[in-house]
């Protein structure tokens, strides 16, 4: 059976670059931008276009310059706002303008200072004018995540009927539980009239770490976009990885969902972003951290040496990484050494290896990881014979 195709939406260039002192300027975001392109995402979220004219410029450049990817700019339920994308977006392929208006009660009475029904009349005239301008109309209802599901129900039919082609349900504020998004996902599926006429968007911000979970509950109960991140940059404690949705899919097949990413290419834009945004990816990070296919335990260790599936789910060639890696350290054991004397050169019979691991366990207890060079070092202070 073909899997059901789950567009990849990435915003990186947006909501990712809102982290403080992640600023890129123009050209950076032309560079990323064609990485993204390759990588085989279906939308590039490049801006915000009306923030300043620095951020409308990029917008303007990278609609010029994508050819397969649709661009998208954000905008607020706010007519100058649209206006302002829709002249961004004028020399685009395929472009999408993504405007919305906050939903929930906190931000109907504390943010917005408005009623439910002021609410609704925005984002029905936001969409329509959007509309105006251009076919693809995505609708953002901010905060849906704690949004009452009837009255969000009533804002998506509405947009739905205003023109509107896709629906962003944001969690926000990374908020849900994965059961309680799935099934507002599930909820809209069900009670939204007209839903099936489009397409139906996670974005979820990981203030709880279950940004990935949710945006996973959302596809399995009918969502087909995920809204997400290159490592998971964002505002606070980030977005969805995209890296990490992407190989989920890819992993579980019989979920029946993949996407159109080139997952031989991750590992080279993660370091490309990491790089150009001066944000370091943590050392565990899931698929693109410097120790997903590394292991220091022996018991690990042993394991991938005899069969790496023991202790990997995924070939590090898939998401372009180079091959697992077998750290060195107090916690290893006599195969991984042997692997590792192995590589460098060095073929031991069993008693001079229990020689060179009773030498090794003392360096590693003095030292953090024991490298090549130490291994070296210790063959010849040791006299270690090789195997004839």
């Amino acid at each position: 059976m073909t899997a059901q195709r789950i567009q990849i939406f990435d915003t990186t260039l947006r909501d990712g670059e809102q982290v403080p002192g992640c600023k890129l300027n123009r050209e950076e975001k032309l560079v990323i931008a064609r990485q993204l392109e390759l990588l085989g995402v279906d939308v590039i979220e490049a801006g915000f276009p009306v923030s300043s004219p620095g951020d409308f410029t990029a917008v303007q450049s990278i609609a010029a310059q994508t050819k397969e990817a649709t661009v998208c700019g954000l905008t607020r339920a706010v007519e100058n706002d649209i206006r302002v994308a829709a002249e961004a977006l004028k020399l685009a392929r395929y472009p999408r303008i993504h405007t919305g208006i906050g939903t929930s009660e906190l931000h109907v009475k504390y943010k917005l200072c408005s009623t439910q029904e002021l609410v609704l009349e925005r984002a029905i005239a936001a969409v329509k004018l959007a509309k105006s301008f251009v076919e693809d109309v995505e609708f953002y209802a901010e905060d849906a995540g704690r949004t009452d599901n009837v009255y969000l129900a009533r804002v998506c039919e509405a947009v739905i009927k205003a023109g509107a082609t896709v629906l962003n349900i944001p969690d926000t504020t990374g908020y849900c539980l994965p059961e309680e998004y799935g099934a507002k996902i599930r909820f809209l599926r069900e009670n939204v009239k007209g839903i099936e006429n489009v397409t139906l968007s996670t974005h979820c911000h990981n203030d709880l770490g279950l940004a990935t979970a949710n945006s996973i509950a959302g596809v399995v109960h009918g969502a087909r976009q995920i809204e997400c991140t290159i490592n998971g940059v964002g505002e606070r404690a980030g977005n969805t990885a995209l890296e990490e949705v992407v190989m989920i899919l890819r992993q579980h097949p019989y979920l029946n969902l993949d996407t159109n990413i080139n997952t031989k290419l991750l590992t080279e834009t993660s370091t490309m972003v990491s790089h150009m945004m001066g944000m370091p990816v943590q050392a565990n990070k899931a698929i693109v951290g410097a120790n997903a296919f590394s292991h220091s335990s022996g018991i690990h260790q042993d394991g991938v040496i005899k069969h790496r599936e023991t202790y990997e789910i995924i070939d590090p060639r898939e998401v372009g990484a180079p091959d697992s890696s077998i750290v060195l350290t107090a916690r290893s054991g006599r195969a991984a050494l042997g692997y590792r004397l192995q590589k460098i050169g060095y073929a031991f019979n069993k008693s001079v290896l229990d020689q060179a691991y009773a030498s090794f366990l003392v360096l590693a207890d003095r030292k953090k990881e024991v490298v090549d060079e130490d291994l070296h070092i210790l063959v010849e202070q040791e006299n270690l014979v090789a195997a004839s």
